[in-house]
This record gives structure tokens, C-alpha cells and sequence, in this order.
């Protein structure tokens, strides 16, 4: 007598059985793909994160910045700082302080630095200022426009002026180095300057006069002092977490997406495996 019993996988598509199966080498590496990218786009998330919390910091450190300056520049005029207080002075603390000092001008002495300012192009008009002390200090006295206006008219005499204390600029300008031998200057450096006329006992800072402190026809232009600052902190802490957001937003779209396709896989076994049995 025959038997009715038949295989029950009888009628399955090839390989069906293997998707129950352990995941051979190509599974294996999926696998290994799926944990690289979790932890790339953990690490990007991260640093991102981190990038933007330190701009939050900055964008903090730059408003308080700016405050303490504005305070500085309105605050009343003090005596500028004498050679007792010179090495302790830091652009983090002195920079743009509101000093008067007064004194004699060394017109022998002029120098001229090449300046871009609202009057157009020109040139800072910088006379050392000897004081009573014996210390000198370099004012820039204002803007000119051209080289000739090197011998515009000196004050003589003892001279006050009020400013804003600034720190020597070093180096030279933007792909210019400063050439004292020629006294083509590019920046206000009050070390080269001083050296260049072999002076003696330099203040580490220069003075830029107030407007009006010199009232001849031909006297530069005070007051032209821009006190600004670049504040994009704000700016790069809003791109860093945009792109932190950017990576989590992919790695949830990467997953659901894989979730869909495990789940429309075992979608399509089940209704191949009803298939099958209605077959049987």
C-alpha cells in the first residue's frame, strides 16, 4: 500500500530554507558594515556636538570681550602705563584703554605706516613722545593721505594727548613685511619703529590720539580707531549642530529603511510559505 505522506518542504523555491538559516559570509559582513557606520555616525555626532558646544563657549568669551572693550574706550582717561607696568601689560587687559599721557614730540622721528581707514587709503602719521620720565612712547597722531605729509606740522612743546592704548603690531601687513631700512611700514610695530631710530627705553604699547587733538590745517586725522570685532560664533555653533542633527536624521532614515526591508523579507517568506501549503 502506497504512502500519502510527502516532504513538507516540497514545492518551495529553491534556498528558501536558507533564510532561517545562520547568515553565511556575506551576512556576516553586513553585519560588520551595519557596526561601522553605527559608530562612524556615533563618532560624527559626537564631534559635532562637541565642535558646536565650543563655539557656544567662544561666541560667550567674545561678548564679554567686547563688553569689557566698551567699557575700556568710554571709561575716563588714565595715566598711561609707565615702565614699572610694562611687562604686565596684555592685550586681554590693557588693549584699547582710554590713556592721556603728556609730553615732547621727536617730529625727527616721523614715520609713516601705510593705513586703509573710512578717509580712504593713506598713511598713519607716528611721532614718538618723549616724557618726563625719559621713557618714549609712539603716538599715531592720525591719518594722512600721502607720503609728503610726513613733515605735517609737529605740535612743539609739552603736548597732552588723549587715546586709546593699543598693542604693537607685529610683522608687517597682509603678504607685506616691514622694511626699516627704507621705512616702508606695513604695521605699527612699536619694537622695529623704535629700533629703526634708535630709541631708547620703548614703550611696548603705541597711543592712538582722539580726534581733534591737533587742530593746524595740515595736522592728521585722530579718532579713526575702528574697535570691532569678528563675532561668527554664533554662525559656525548653529552650522556644527545643524550637522550633528544631520547625521542622526540619516542614521534614523538608514535604519528605518533596513527595519522595512526585514520586514517586507518576512512578508514575502510567509506569503511564499502559504503559497506552498496551499499547494500541498
Amino acid at each position: 500500500m502506497m504512502s500519502n505522506t510527502r516532504p513538507s518542504n516540497t514545492g518551495r523555491a529553491p534556498g528558501a530554507a536558507s533564510q532561517d538559516a545562520a547568515p553565511g559570509p556575506r551576512g556576516t559582513a553586513m553585519q560588520y558594515s551595519k557596526i561601522a557606520l553605527a559608530l562612524l555616525a556615533g563618532i560624527l555626532f559626537a564631534g559635532f556636538c562637541a565642535l558646536g558646544t565650543w563655539q557656544v563657549k567662544r561666541l560667550f568669551w567674545k561678548l564679554d570681550l567686547i563688553e569689557r572693550v566698551e567699557q575700556r574706550v568710554h571709561a575716563p582717561a588714565t595715566d598711561a602705563p609707565g615702565p614699572a607696568a610694562w611687562a604686565s601689560i596684555t592685550p586681554q587687559t590693557d588693549e584699547y584703554r582710554h590713556v592721556r599721557l603728556s609730553g615732547t614730540y621727536l617730529p625727527l622721528f616721523n614715520t609713516l605706516v601705510q593705513a586703509t581707514t573710512a578717509l580712504g587709503s593713506g598713511y598713519w602719521l607716528v611721532t614718538p613722545m618723549r616724557l618726563a620720565d625719559g621713557s618714549t612712547v609712539l603716538v599715531n597722531r592720525g591719518f594722512v593721505p600721502k607720503r609728503e605729509s610726513i613733515g605735517a606740522g609737529t605740535p612743539a612743546g609739552i603736548v597732552h594727548v588723549d587715546g586709546l592704548l593699543r598693542i604693537s603690531e607685529t610683522g608687517g601687513g597682509f603678504l607685506r613685511e616691514n622694511n626699516p631700512a627704507t621705512q616702508h611700514w606695513y604695521s605699527r610695530d612699536v619694537a622695529a619703529i623704535g629700533a629703526s631710530h634708535m630709541l631708547t627705553k620703548v614703550a611696548p604699547y603705541f597711543v592712538d590720539a582722539q580726534a581733534k587733538s591737533e587742530t593746524a590745517a595740515d595736522a592728521p586725522v585722530g579718532g579713526l580707531t575702528v574697535v570691532s570685532f569678528h563675532n561668527n560664533h554664533l554662525v559656525y555653533a548653529l552650522t556644527w549642530f545643524a550637522l550633528a542633527l544631520m547625521v542622526a536624521g540619516i542614521t534614523w532614515w538608514i535604519v528605518r529603511e533596513d527595519k522595512r526591508r526585514r520586514a517586507r523579507g518576512k512578508n514575502l517568506d510567509h506569503s511564499q510559505e502559504s503559497d506552498h501549503a496551499g499547494q500541498d
